[in-house]
């Protein structure tokens, strides 16, 4: 079974890229932006408190999160492992994430990609997705530089979790989509 962590500020590209390693390594993508949109259009308890933190910019709260992510492993079978895009991004939700593969799949985290992008380009491109998303935290340049600042403020520890277990792995997120595929792809057939 192979169980990654896609790692990378919003904008990085991870939502593409997961598509790519998916059908490369017949793998089922958990994102935890498409479980707060689900649970937001639905308007579960979940989804209502997560809107309230994402509509001002911030991270939702990490029980919330791993709730999502709790209820979404239940749901799936017939896969090869897992792709996990937006979490963890915190220490919490990480150690939270390799006690819920242990108990939940019997496994453990293969390798941790990270995406890297810099900033400015960030924020272009998610202006640009807010033009035809609709999502309102796409659409204000102050929103996104919170969320990019929050995202790297929170995250280090956990790259630097993923690091300390030799699992962690920067991969150059500007770039042709398919050449970006090509560095990640080598990354985990080393580890698989």
């Amino acid at each position: 079974m192979i169980n990654i962590v896609l790692f990378g500020p919003p904008g990085s590209g991870k939502g593409t890229q997961a598509q790519h390693l998916i059908e490369k390594y017949n793998l089922k993508q958990i994102s935890t932006g498409d479980l707060f949109r689900f649970n937001m259009k639905n308007e579960t308890e979940l989804g209502k408190m997560a809107k309230s933190y994402i509509d001002q910019g911030h991270l939702v709260p990490d029980q919330v999160t791993t709730d999502m992510l709790i209820e979404e492993l239940r749901k799936t079978t017939d896969t090869e492992g897992f792709i996990f895009d937006g979490y963890p991004r915190t220490t919490n939700q990480t150690e939270a994430l390799e006690k819920i593969v242990k108990d939940q799949l019997d496994a453990e985290i293969t390798v941790c990609l990270s995406l890297v992008v810099d900033d400015e380009v960030l924020v272009q491109r998610l202006l640009k997705r807010g033009e035809t998303s609709g999502r309102t935290d796409d659409s204000n340049e102050e929103i996104i530089r919170n969320r990019i600042k929050e995202y790297y403020l929170k995250t280090a520890e956990v790259a630097e979790l993923y690091k300390q277990q030799g699992k962690y792995v920067e991969v150059n997120g500007v770039g042709e989509i398919d050449e970006i595929s090509a560095k990640l792809f080598a990354e985990v057939d080393k580890v698989k």
